[in-house]
């Protein structure tokens, strides 16, 4: 295991690669991906280029693996973006050749079911992107949000230094992707609240790791991609998140406490932990709910981290993962987090 090192950037007008690596879900709900797609155009200039999975569903692992193959193989694409996640794409790892695309480095953006494609990059050596997917980010209905819109920007385009900040309003509740008016204004939001900082006792700063802790959990089950010797993630930045799918408290705590008995989780310096998804088609919880749902998670996560890491430093509701607005994380650069100063800033 080398350190990531950071991929050359993209820059307006370059051809940059959408690939479905979970599923093809932009060829059952086109709207949102349609969306994306001419705004990665209008807005960054960028020339999205589609491989023969990418509206496809079904597709094989195979398939799946042969686009991502196909994407960092070709010279005149400069970055790599997934459409949205899935839950299929730990089926994918066995098949990609690590050495070809460790030599034709790029960067990568992805969340959710991508933890797996990031986390591969990672042990290839390659800085990746947790973030902005073409459906769910560059296709919010009505328009990008501000800050995420930013934040995409920068990391997309600049190398650097950047400081995350808390959204002064998100959302939580979705709209349905396959009606039209869904997409002529922007969704509802509500106060943000900002970021809660249990012990903000120090400065640190380290590579970070982490991702979806449900496709975590996956790839501990598989015995892939995490190191089987802790020590590599020795003084790293944890940063985690939960999805849609939304895990009970319980099921958080036992997958930390799983990587607590690994020995994973004393390596880590801090843990910046992703405000929780607490709405859902299948779940529409109500304001009263969604504030329980989050309050039981955030306990679920300290009591990990006292019983297993004491000394870790923690930072509560930041605005990455299964958010909206949602910030980047480089997914194996570099994180400084500075409790007593309550900033976090990363490098693109």
């Amino acid at each position: 295991m080398t350190t990531p090192s950071y991929p050359p950037k993209p820059s307006p007008g370059d051809r940059i690669a959408v690939i479905s690596p979970s599923g093809g879900l932009p060829g059952l709900l086109p709207l949102p991906y349609e969306l994306g797609l001419e705004r990665l155009r209008k807005e960054y200039g960028l020339e999205p280029v589609e491989y023969p999975a990418t509206r496809k569903m079904g597709s094989t692992p195979q398939e799946r693996a042969d686009d991502i193959h196909a994407a960092f193989a070709d010279t005149t694409v400069k970055a790599v973006i997934a459409s949205i996640g899935g839950d299929d794409q730990i089926t994918v790892l066995p098949l990609l050749d690590r050495e070809l695309i460790r030599a034709n480095p790029k960067p990568f953006f992805g969340y959710s079911d991508n933890t797996n494609l990031l986390a591969y990059l990672w042990n290839a050596g390659i800085v990746g992107y947790h973030g902005g997917t073409v459906m769910c980010e560059f296709g919010r209905p009505g328009a990008m949000d501000p800050l995420t819109a930013e934040s995409l920007r920068a990391a997309l385009f600049t190398s650097g230094p950047y400081e995350l900040r808390p959204a002064d309003r998100f959302r939580d509740i979705d709209r349905p992707w396959d009606a039209t008016d869904t997409f002529t204004s922007a969704p509802q939001t509500e106060p943000g609240g900002g970021w809660t900082w249990p012990r903000p006792d120090r400065v640190v700063e380290g590579r970070s790791w982490g991702g979806n802790i449900e496709i975590l959990s996956w790839l501990l089950m598989a015995d892939r991609e995490i190191a089987r010797d802790p020590s590599v993630y020795d003084g790293h930045v944890l940063f985690l998140e939960t999805s849609e799918d939304m895990p009970k408290a319980n099921d958080v705590f036992w997958i930390l406490r799983s990587m607590g008995e690994r020995g994973l989780l004393r390596r880590f310096s801090a843990l910046l932990m992703g405000r929780p998804k607490a709405w859902s088609f299948e779940q529409p919880n109500d304001a009263g709910a969604r504030a329980r749902y989050a309050r039981e998670q955030h306990e679920a996560v300290l009591r990990a981290v006292d019983i297993y890491a004491p000394d870790m430093m923690v930072v509560l509701d930041v605005d990455l993962g299964h958010t909206d607005p949602q910030i980047v994380i480089p997914y194996g650069g570099t994180i400084r987090v500075d409790g007593p100063a309550r900033r976090i800033t990363v490098t693109y």
